[in-house]
């Protein structure tokens, strides 16, 4: 009887340290809770409340007083039914493809040439980080001015060559002017990044390829783009996400005007009165908040299923 007893205590004694909290468990747990409430209060709370937004009908009152009736889906269809909408995502969209196209190839052209490690490329490789480190408000007001009608840059160097002068900023080709002006400011993201991949690329594979008679057009798609292909799919997965939520550069050079409206500026122009639209429409540019979510999170999740592929296939 003693020895079954002193065996249960044993047990016992055991079951408890087993569920006592290690001192390492506490010190990771204290260094995660301030991003897992960073995030919660930063990036949960919004979200949750945005969506709120959206299915409830909310005015500048209604908003204050917070009894704004709910809606379910009826902002959704208004949203949805706009013909506004439509040729809104269509510039969105252009907008988007355009830019990553551009910025993605360029980037890689110039981190494969700075690859090459020649005298002053540290010194050049900095100075195209310039465009990342100037603040939206004065690179957009930069490309404002050069892009002006009557006295920019750009119409005085293009008018050498006989060609009539372009009004970047109006209502017809305000979106290749914010294209053109969105390209140059993300060409330094995608340079760092690229060039970070190709230093992590076994020098022997190209000696060995060269060694078999590869040229160097050869060598970068048979080793160089099939090697960068991980950096590749996180570095447009970022670009499509930061480009889709732009706001800043096309709002400081057209405020949204004629084709350079995206379904950014226009959520912000409705949620805050701006631009041309005048009337608040709070629940209408969470709508559009939500659905710009929405696409975010399909290209996300497209790039967690391609990376999965890939793992399995290794």
């Amino acid at each position: 009887m003693t020895s079954a007893i002193v065996t249960a205590d044993a047990q016992t004694d055991d079951t408890k340290r087993r569920r006592r909290i290690r001192p390492t468990t506490w010190a990771a747990l204290g260094f995660a809770a301030p991003l897992v409430i960073y995030i919660v209060v930063f990036y949960v709370a919004p979200l949750i409340q945005n969506i709120s937004m959206s299915l409830h009908r909310f005015t500048r009152r209604t908003f204050v007083t917070g009894d704004a009736p709910f809606t379910g889906l009826d902002v959704y269809k208004e949203v949805l039914g706009d013909p506004e909408f439509w040729s809104t995502l269509k510039q969105t969209l252009i907008f988007v493809v355009l830019s990553i196209v551009f910025q993605y190839s360029i980037g890689l052209a110039l981190a494969v040439f700075f690859n090459q490690n020649f005298k002053l490329s540290g010194a050049l490789r900095g100075a195209f980080l310039v465009p990342w480190l100037l603040p939206p408000m004065i690179s957009g007001t930069t490309w404002q001015w050069m892009m002006d009608a009557d006295n920019g840059i750009i119409n005085k160097i293009i008018g050498v060559f006989g060609v009539e002068p372009v009004w970047w900023l109006q209502a017809d080709h305000s979106l290749w002017a914010v294209i053109i002006a969105n390209i140059w400011l993300g060409i330094p993201f995608n340079l760092v990044i690229l060039y970070s991949g190709l230093q992590n690329i076994n020098v022997d594979l190209y000696e060995a390829a060269a060694l078999d008679g590869c040229n160097a057009w050869q060598r970068f798609w048979k080793i160089t783009f099939p090697l960068l292909k991980p950096v590749t799919m996180i570095t447009l997965l970022l670009g499509f996400v930061y480009t889709l939520k732009t706001v800043d550069i096309i709002w400081i050079m057209t405020q949204g005007s004629g084709s350079s409206q995206t379904l950014a500026t226009w959520a912000y122009s409705m949620a805050f009165g701006k631009g041309h639209s005048s009337t608040i429409r709070y629940s209408e540019a969470s709508v559009v908040g939500t659905i710009l979510i929405l696409i975010a999170l399909v290209f996300a999740f497209i790039y967690l299923w391609v990376q999965k592929r890939d793992e399995e296939r290794q």
